[in-house]
């Protein structure tokens, strides 16, 4: 199988490229986020330990080993999504033609989509969106950050040459029909896709249908011009939310799980001291006064045994302060908001609520920043139609982000109303917190 990659690639190109990206710090750091995401934090594989008579930690079984997890960083994701993508993507035109069009386009599957590619930005830094035809329309498949080697043309990372793609399905058509785990790759460059699969060595194979072609009408195939893949990058640094709050979470869950660990050592809450134990070992000890709740003890050469206890209380208040610590912490290196705010007690004023989203509207003008380029980048495909009997549309589009603030609806209204007769009825009717869809409401209000 020959390579015909705009910029000469080889077979030992591209494995090399695929051997550094697997052991890459980038990727680990997009698993970590998607990881966590999903609750597989590094406290569910700690094994409790104890110092042992060489003074070395060793594991330790016969303790309380609990392993909590309070995702707040999964909290902190669906937070950032919601607020800039929670509520549908708007777009304006001046072409209501084009306009039609793109409502068929950008419809309710293109916003779920949406949302996801936003979550995958905060857990893996860097999301795509791959644009292809399928039954004659333009539709739109959603690829993880952690699959995809990119090879950018520019320091902006702005431009594609190429880009890998490695990704794992289950195979059972291998021998014996048993489940077994295939690494697919996909190559892309401007010509189309090239399929392989890697050996057990980290070599490529080829796979049919070997190469193929962007676009297939009938007979006919036809590719873009550039590589159909857009990127989609929490900031101009690709860097994923969980390098902003790993180390917090972890020290959250570390906390709470030592916590349970104490309220559960019942036995322990009570050092005991033993004066002429009558038995042989500290095991026997443990295991008749876990079974009979008593022990026997003697006098020996005229010294009467005992058991003392000295008391160790949990302070259960010191736990909660630093659990608190931690949980603003994450908010604040997270760029959140905490919606327990207590500016948010009784009635709140607008600047209130300004001022508490400040850190997460900060952060969301980078990702809009960022996306507003992807979105420019995929109306080109968009507006790219290879149905002749459908005029190429041209007009400009804007894309508005209705971010999900919570808001003092009662005066955002009024302010509506004053602005009537200064600011044009779209600007007017775009701001009304009533409002998602402006071209219709603008056709209701003047028919």
């Amino acid at each position: 199988m020959e390579f015909n990659f705009k910029i000469k690639a080889d077979r030992e190109f591209i494995e090399r490229e695929i051997e550094v990206f697997k052991a890459s710090e980038r990727r680990r750091l997009m698993l970590t986020g998607e990881d966590y995401y999903f609750g597989r934090h590094d406290i569910l594989y700690r094994s409790r330990t104890v110092i042992g008579e060489n003074g070395e930690l060793e594991p330790v079984y016969n303790l309380p080993d609990n392993k909590a997890v309070d995702n707040q960083y999964r909290k902190l994701v669906n937070q950032k999504t919601n607020y800039l993508l929670g509520r549908p993507l708007t777009f304006r035109t001046d072409d209501s033609g084009y306009y039609e069009y793109l409502s068929k386009v950008f419809d309710r599957r293109f916003m779920r989509l949406m949302k996801n590619i936003c979550k995958d930005a905060y857990n893996h830094g860097i999301s795509w969106i791959y644009p292809c035809f399928k039954d004659g329309r333009i539709c739109f498949k959603r690829m993880n950050g952690y699959e995809m080697i990119p090879g950018w043309r520019d320091f902006e990372h702005t431009e594609l040459d190429y880009a890998i793609r490695v990704y794992e399905v289950v195979d059972y058509s291998k021998a014996n029909e048993r489940e077994q785990i295939v690494e697919k790759i996909e190559v892309f460059d401007e010509g189309g896709i090239h399929y392989f699969e890697l050996d057990n060595k980290g070599r490529l194979v080829g796979v049919a249908p070997y190469h193929a072609a962007y676009i297939s009408t009938g007979d006919n195939e036809f590719c873009w011009g550039r590589i159909p893949l857009v990127a989609f990058k929490r900031d101009s640094d690709e860097c994923p939310l969980i390098g902003c709050v790993k180390s917090l979470q972890d020290g959250l869950n570390l906390i709470l799980s030592n916590f349970l660990n104490a309220m559960e050592e019942d036995p322990r809450n009570t050092l005991l001291v033993l004066v002429n134990y009558d038995g042989d070992n500290l095991g026997e000890f443990r295991r008749n006064l876990a079974a009979y709740g008593a022990v026997k003890v003697r006098s020996i050469d005229g010294a009467a045994g005992d058991l003392k206890t000295l008391k160790v209380e949990v302070n259960a208040e010191n736990y909660r302060t630093v659990i608190a610590i931690f949980k603003k912490a994450i908010i604040e290196n997270g760029m959140g908001f905490d919606a327990k705010d207590s500016r948010l007690n009784g009635s709140s004023n607008q600047m209130n609520i300004q001022s508490m989203y400040s850190d997460v509207d900060l952060d969301a003008n980078e990702t809009e920043t960022e996306f507003q380029a992807s979105l420019s980048d995929l109306m080109w495909f968009v507006n790219r139609n290879f149905d002749a009997s459908v005029p190429l549309h041209t007009a400009d589009v804007e894309f508005i982000f209705n971010r999900d603030m919570m808001m003092n609806e009662g005066a955002v209204i009024d302010n509506c109303v004053k602005s009537l007769g200064i600011l044009s009825r779209e600007t007017v009717i775009a701001n009304h917190p009533w409002v998602d869809d402006v071209m219709g409401e603008l056709r209701a209000v003047d028919s």
